[in-house]
């Protein structure tokens, strides 16, 4: 079987469907990390378009900020965060809504092998799990050999190598490739389809081929001055429409 890895879509449909396409022929399904709508102007486009495709999906903090779930505190975020998932949230077709606030927040893929998780297995919604010492207390959580993390936007592996040594971050390129080897395991972070903070403004995602064992980090280019032309027609706060062109 062959995974389409995508997080952190952020109502960036013009992002969403570049990565489908240049994806395209390469994926049997979809795992969705969460965060699919919150920032951007396309929440309902970004939601339909994976409730179309075959995609498992979980929940990230904006997802909830936007539905006004009782798990996050919208008080929390920044102005401009609060400010567009306000928005966002206002868009919603009923039916998106109830969607996004039965999702779960983590998903145990199978037994042994993958783990899906928008924050950090330790604490799903909210940790950014970017460090070292952050990967060595979150592989106590789960069982899996590797977990699939967004919620950083930043296209970033770990590796907990046999003898316990762990290496990374690491920042890969496009087309960089990783074989899942036996005894090591893996916390992965796909990069953000909408809204990359890598300084790299190119739409990120990745592939497993579960047969061989090996993931595939992609990037592409997107219309970034389409969507910022979209997100000016509804008026949403000037920096986020700035750094989307700088992938900071």
């Amino acid at each position: 079987m062959r995974v389409l890895v995508i997080s952190d879509i952020h109502a960036n449909y013009v992002a969403l469907e570049a990565v489908l396409a240049d994806a395209h022929g390469r994926y049997d399904i979809i795992w969705n990390l969460g965060d699919t709508i919150g920032y951007g102007p396309r929440p309902n486009e970004c939601m339909d378009r994976m409730l179309a495709l075959n995609s498992v999906m979980i929940a990230g903090n904006h997802d909830l900020a936007c539905i006004g779930s009782t798990q996050v505190n919208i008080d929390e975020f920044n102005p401009d965060a609060k400010s567009a998932n306000i928005w966002n949230g206002n868009q919603l077709t009923a039916e998106h809504r109830k969607t996004l606030a039965e999702l779960p927040l983590a998903k145990a893929i199978d037994p042994i092998k993958y783990y899906i998780v928008h924050g950090s297995p330790l604490d799903p919604v909210w940790e950014y799990l970017l460090q070292p010492s952050q990967a060595a207390t979150n592989w106590q959580n789960f069982n899996q050999q590797v977990c699939f993390i967004g919620h950083s936007h930043v296209q970033i592996f770990i590796r907990r190598h046999s003898d316990g040594q762990i290496e990374g971050p690491t920042m890969p390129a496009r087309n960089d490739v990783i074989t899942f080897a036996a005894g090591e395991r893996y916390f992965i972070n796909p990069g953000s389809v909408g809204q990359p903070r890598d300084g790299d403004p190119r739409a990120a995602y990745a592939i497993i081929d579960t047969e061989l064992h090996e993931l595939t980090f992609g990037r592409v280019n997107y219309d970034i001055g389409l969507t910022q032309r979209q997100m000016l027609e509804h008026n949403l706060p000037i920096n986020l429409i700035r750094r989307l062109q700088f992938g900071r």
